[in-house]
C-alpha cells in the first residue's frame, strides 16, 4: 500500500528592491542638528536586488545568506524586519535572503531599498495591515531614503529627503534609458557633507523649475576633489553627453537615446569601470509584486 506524500512547498517568489537615481540634488540649508536640508528628485531604475523571505513561526529573524563585511545585526533588512516585528508585536519571524545586484557604495540606494522591500513584504506576509504611512515612518528611522522606496513612486523630495511629493504626468520625468558607471571604490557620504567647501545655500527651486533646468548636484565639486576616480569616470562619460552624479556618488550616469546607443558606449568602456544599462521607472516594481501577492 502506497502512503500519501505531501508535496514539497514551492519556493517563495523573490521581492524586487530597485535602485534609484537622484536626478538632481540641491542643498538649501543646514539644520541645528547638523543634517542638511535638500531638494532632489528620486527615480527608480530596473536594476534590482532580489529578496526571498520565508516566514518562521518561532519568531526568529535571521539571514539565510551572509553578506561580506556586513554583520547580521547591522544588516538593514534584518533591522527593518525586527523593527516591524517589535512595532506590531508580531509573533512570527523570517528567514531573509538577499541576492545583491546593486553595487555597494554607489549612491544607488541599495541598502535602503532592501530595507523598504522587507518592510512592505513582511507587512504582507505577516498580514499586519500596516498603512503605507506607518511603514514609511518606520523606514525613516532606518534611513532617510527608505520612505521613497516604501511608497514606490517617483518623487520630489525635500527636508532630509523624507518629505515626498509623488510626481504624475505632466510633472513626472521621462522614463529614460541610463548608462551608469561605478568606479571601483565607494564614497563616504558623511565626509562629503562635512566638507567645509560644500555648497549649503542653494536657492530653493520648484518642480517646474527643475523640469525646465534639470537642476545640478551640489555635491559634485566636493566629490570631484576628494575622489579622483569619480572625477575620471564623470569626465569619460561626459564625452558622450551631459553626465551627472547620483547622490554623493560614486556612480555617475548619462541618459542615452536607445539601448543600442548605450551598448555602443559600453563597447568603449575603460577596464577600471563597472557599468550598468538600466531603464528609469516612475513606479517601483515592488508595487507590481505586492499586487500579485
Amino acid at each position: 500500500m502506497n502512503s500519501a506524500r505531501e508535496a514539497p512547498a514551492a519556493p517563495s517568489k523573490p521581492w524586487p528592491a530597485p535602485a534609484k537615481l537622484n536626478l538632481f540634488l540641491h542643498i538649501v540649508g543646514r539644520r541645528p542638528d547638523g543634517y542638511h536640508e535638500l531638494q532632489t528628485c528620486f527615480q527608480f531604475i530596473d536594476l534590482c536586488d532580489e529578496i526571498t523571505i520565508e516566514v518562521r513561526t518561532d519568531g526568529r529573524i535571521q539571514r539565510s545568506v551572509e553578506i561580506a563585511g556586513v554583520s547580521e545585526d547591522a544588516d538593514l533588512c534584518v533591522r527593518a524586519a525586527r523593527a516591524l516585528q517589535a512595532a506590531a508585536g508580531c509573533p512570527l519571524g523570517a528567514d531573509i535572503s538577499v541576492l545583491k545586484r546593486i553595487p555597494l557604495g554607489g549612491g544607488l540606494g541599495g541598502g535602503s531599498s532592501d530595507a523598504a522591500t522587507c518592510l512592505v513584504a513582511l507587512n504582507h506576509l505577516w498580514q499586519l495591515h500596516r498603512s503605507e504611512d506607518e511603514l514609511a515612518a518606520l523606514g525613516l528611522k532606518l534611513g532617510a531614503d527608505v520612505p521613497v522606496f516604501v511608497r514606490g513612486r517617483v518623487a520630489w523630495a525635500e527636508g532630509i529627503g523624507e518629505r515626498l511629493t509623488s510626481l504624475y504626468a505632466p510633472l513626472a520625468p521621462p522614463e529614460a534609458i541610463y548608462l551608469i558607471l561605478k568606479p571601483n571604490m565607494g564614497v563616504g557620504t558623511a565626509e562629503v557633507f562635512r566638507d567645509p567647501e560644500l555648497t549649503r545655500n542653494s536657492a530653493p527651486i520648484t518642480i517646474h523649475g527643475f523640469l525646465a533646468s534639470g537642476g545640478r548636484n551640489d555635491c559634485l565639486g566636493v566629490v570631484r576633489r576628494r575622489y579622483p576616480e569619480v572625477a575620471r569616470a564623470l569626465d569619460w562619460l561626459s564625452g558622450f553627453g551631459p553626465a551627472r552624479l547620483t547622490g554623493t556618488g560614486a556612480c555617475v550616469f548619462l541618459a542615452v537615446e536607445t539601448m543600442e546607443r548605450g551598448r555602443e558606449i559600453l563597447g568603449q568602456l575603460p577596464p577600471t569601470l563597472d557599468a550598468y544599462l538600466a531603464r528609469g521607472l516612475n513606479d517601483s516594481p515592488l508595487l507590481e509584486r505586492l499586487a500579485t501577492g
